[in-house]
């Protein structure tokens, strides 16, 4: 099969792509086309290991520079697609040059959402251009606060600590975690950290103001904090512009169908960026999570090659902090009812979440390997027989 293949995006939805093209015995001519300045790296080591300055940068790439040359993959860096055109087929790069495609993968990803402020102070963190400048704010300032408390504000929070800084961490709601774990994990979530020296507070949707004494973040109840400099974790918003601008159909993301196609003809989408029928939540959801947009990127390959299309994977994830490893799958809402093993406080237990007596989701502390081994169980949708859930993932 000839042609040009152009993938926007450079994370590891489309760099997975670009590779199973290869693999999958496409022989035209692929165009990766990657706004950051770095080669292609992996996006969870910035919350950790990048920010704690543990690893360097080359420890953290996908692949060496010299694969993409010898995988005949056309990898442009610092390169914008700045319009498509569905109509010829074509993209204009910020180089300038326009490109003609057979097919396009839009693999764009996500931005950070941000509060209303133009403080230096104040920090996202989505990708490798900002580690430099938040890793300096928490060594120079020596106290932060993070605004958030999911997956990228509690990753930061432990990364700090272990970087000496003082650590405020501000949630609006109840619970850290709480869309992706159940309340028991997330109480044991907080402790982990509490007992780390973090200060958590809820209920706090913050202004966030520069004072004298660095950024203040003020709760409407009057309640505020004071600290060298602010990580604003709020969640990310799917990358849409360039789709939108094309008039693709839009709607929390890039709409696709089960083959990954968009409403315009020979034009895909895959990982953060696109939303599609996700049938463990029966309604169209947005995946956010590496190993999904690394599934993702290999199933819009076959697709675009018009290949078979494997089933939709249960999206699972993790997160490490403080040493101790969390691991979730599926998607547990806070009124399932929980079959819990081992012991959640002790950092050493596993929750399966059921739902009308199905399995839905688990998430395991300490335990990677129970959910590898519950993932089939919750793609299966059997009804959970019972029993002991230790007896059910030795099974596996």
């Amino acid at each position: 099969m000839t042609g040009r293949i152009v993938v926007v995006g450079a994370g590891v939805a489309g760099v997975t792509a670009a590779q199973t093209l290869r693999r999958e015995g496409y022989t035209g001519e692929i165009v990766l086309v990657g706004a950051e300045h770095a080669l292609p790296y992996r996006r969870p080591t910035v919350s950790k290991d990048l920010l704690a300055g543990a690893v360097a940068l080359e420890r953290a790439l996908l692949k060496p520079a010299k694969f993409w040359a010898d995988g005949d993959i056309d990898l442009r860096v610092a390169t914008r697609v700045d319009e498509l055109d569905v109509e010829r087929g074509e993209v204009r790069l910020s180089t300038g040059e326009v490109l003609g495609y057979d097919s396009l993968l839009l693999a764009t990803g996500a931005r950070s959402r941000a509060v209303a402020t133009d403080s230096r102070r104040v920090h996202t963190l989505r990708g490798l251009a900002d580690v430099a400048a938040l890793r300096a704010a928490i060594v120079d300032g020596g106290s932060l606060l993070v605004v958030g408390g999911g997956l990228i504000g509690c990753e930061v929070a432990a990364t700090a600590r272990g970087l000496g800084a003082q650590v405020t961490l501000l949630e609006a709601g109840p619970a850290l975690l709480e869309r992706i774990v159940p309340a028991a994990v997330s109480a044991v979530v907080a402790d982990l950290h509490r007992g780390h020296g973090v200060r958590i507070e809820h209920g706090v949707s913050a202004t966030i103001v520069d004072t004298a004494g660095g950024v203040t973040a003020t709760a409407a109840d009057g309640r505020s904090w004071t600290a060298a400099a602010a990580l604003v974790a709020i969640g990310a918003e799917p990358d849409t512009a360039l789709a939108e601008a094309a008039g693709l159909a839009v709607n929390d993301g890039i709409v696709v169908d089960q083959h990954y196609r968009t409403s315009a003809p020979g034009v895909f989408a895959a990982g953060d960026v696109a939303t599609g029928f996700d049938p463990l939540r029966g309604e169209f959801a947005r995946g956010q999570h590496w190993n999904g947009a690394m599934s993702d990127g290999a199933a819009a390959a076959r697709a675009m090659l018009g290949h078979e299309v494997p089933p939709v994977e249960v999206p699972w994830g993790w997160s490490d902090q403080y040493g101790v490893s969390l691991q979730f799958a599926g998607c547990v809402h806070p009124h399932d009812e929980l079959v819990v093993a081992g012991d959640l406080a002790a950092h050493d237990g596993t929750v399966l979440a059921l739902r009308d007596g199905r399995p839905v989701g688990a998430v395991a502390v300490g335990r990677p390997r129970d959910v590898r081994a519950l993932r089939p169980v919750i793609a299966a949708g059997e009804p959970w027989a019972g029993g002991s859930l230790l007896e059910t993932v030795a099974a596996r």
